[in-house]
């Protein structure tokens, strides 16, 4: 088939994530490999947003490739109540990587279905029924989880189920908690503490939070907040979940990004994307000591005809040994000041930048559309010029996502100095287009 042939007849026949299908016109995708992919058409790409955040240890990487091809000729497919051996292995592995006491997984095959799982387990383990999670928050697109999730997303889908309470986070879209991050923390706590009172302590299960928030605005709590919420929660019995299914393994610079936040541990995490690096789809949920007694003599009424499916459970094997062996986590830490100067330089040079934020290999740059530092889109909204922007960075053959008034930068964590510093050599140029709407 043509290029067009495959775009026409995927409109056709299949509907699109997030859009209206007759708005789309897709790129038709041929290949993959390390940081790069190919079009149809043979154009080379920069994957500056390693696909959904989730293509980690880059694409096609032949070590996994070549496993994933060994376990076709094993066991691809038993059912969720058999064990296996590649189910030891890996529930084990994750023992061991998961710091604290979270040693027991339920697998399942992506984010979302990990979080409705997570809501599941905190509200039989609990026998309460309120959730809170942040508005700026993404937690997934099934029913539970969009309930969780504080976006505009949210939106289209409600009324949805009850018992969701939603807060704000230490840094919203708009409003200020404090000019310091002792005064933001000190007074988000305050405010939380205070939402525990109205909502009734004894009513909420647990809150839902992203480690380091990532498509509302890779934003990471200020110092000592993770620590600080967790003592609050537990004061009440309210679980703690941390949702790291976008920045997990290895994204920040360290395997988990709530280890950011010092000794805390969460109560449940929730992982994907990069479990997999997306080669194949999995999720998975860990939950720690006292929860997992609870369950081993409690029925968790949870279940996925794809529980712990072999040949994903594979696949995350080879990938995790990848992202191990070649220290790829190490190399999200070491190029983050790499990141932190060109978000700077950028800064400094154009007149459209409002800020760059980023820990490891997790960045984003905020557009201004005056110098008073105006967004360039208003909350849930864009600006024309961005689209000028996108264009601008295709054609120099780099491709992200913009969300907004904001440039995501989140490379494969293969990525070296050198290719780094090229791609936002062409974010350079872009911004270019985005200065004209400040310098009119």
């Amino acid at each position: 088939m043509t290029s067009e042939e495959i775009a026409a007849l995927c409109s056709k026949h299949t509907m699109w994530s997030w859009s209206a299908g007759d708005a789309v016109n897709p790129m038709v995708y041929e290949r993959a490999k390390g940081i790069h992919f190919w079009t149809a058409d043979g154009k080379r790409y920069l994957d500056w947003n390693s696909q959904l955040m989730s293509v980690l240890i880059g694409h096609s990487h032949p070590k996994v490739t070549e496993r994933m091809k060994e376990a076709c000729d094993g066991l691809i497919f038993a059912h969720p109540g058999a064990a296996t051996a590649v189910r030891a292995r890996v529930g084990k592995r994750l023992s061991e990587l998961v710091p604290g006491n979270i040693n027991s997984f339920f697998f399942t095959l992506g984010g979302a279905e990990a979080n409705e799982n997570a809501i599941k387990a905190a509200r039989l383990f609990t026998g309460r029924q309120k959730v809170l999670s942040r508005y700026r928050s993404y937690h997934g697109a099934t029913h539970g989880a969009m309930m969780l999730t504080g976006d505009p997303r949210r939106l289209p889908n409600e009324p949805g189920a009850p018992g969701f309470v939603k807060v704000m986070d230490p840094v919203p879209y708009s409003y200020k908690f404090g000019d310091t991050p002792e005064q933001i923390c000190q007074n988000h706590l305050a405010y939380m503490e205070e939402v525990l009172w109205y909502e009734g302590p004894d009513k909420i299960a647990a809150m839902f939070v992203e480690s380091v928030t990532g498509t509302n605005g890779i934003l990471a709590p200020p110092p000592g907040w993770l620590k600080g919420l967790k003592e609050l929660l537990s004061r009440h019995g309210i679980l703690l979940v941390c949702d790291e299914v976008m920045a997990g393994f290895g994204r920040t610079g360290k395997m988990f990004a709530f280890e950011h936040g010092g000794d805390v541990i969460p109560d449940i995490v929730t992982m994907a994307k990069g479990l997999t690096s997306s080669y194949v789809p999995l999720g998975a949920m860990g939950v720690s000591d006292p929860i997992a007694a609870h369950f081993k003599k409690n029925v968790f009424y949870g279940g996925l005809t794809y529980n712990a499916h072999p040949f994903a459970l594979a696949t995350c094997e080879a990938v995790l040994d990848v992202l191990i062996e070649e220290d790829m986590v190490g190399n999200a830490a070491r190029l983050e000041p790499v990141v932190r100067s060109e978000m700077d330089r950028l800064k400094a040079k154009h007149p459209s930048v409002k800020e760059g934020r980023c820990i490891g290999l997790f960045g984003v740059l905020d557009l201004q559309k005056d110098k008073a530092g105006t967004p360039m889109a208003p909350y849930n909204s864009t600006h024309p010029i961005m689209k000028e922007c996108n264009k601008a960075l295709l054609d120099q053959g780099l491709w992200t996502m913009l969300h907004w008034g904001s440039i995501l930068c989140n490379p494969p964590l293969c990525i070296t100095e050198s290719e780094l510093r090229e791609g936002y050599a062409m974010v350079d140029k872009a911004l270019d287009v985005t200065d004209r709407v400040v310098n009119s």
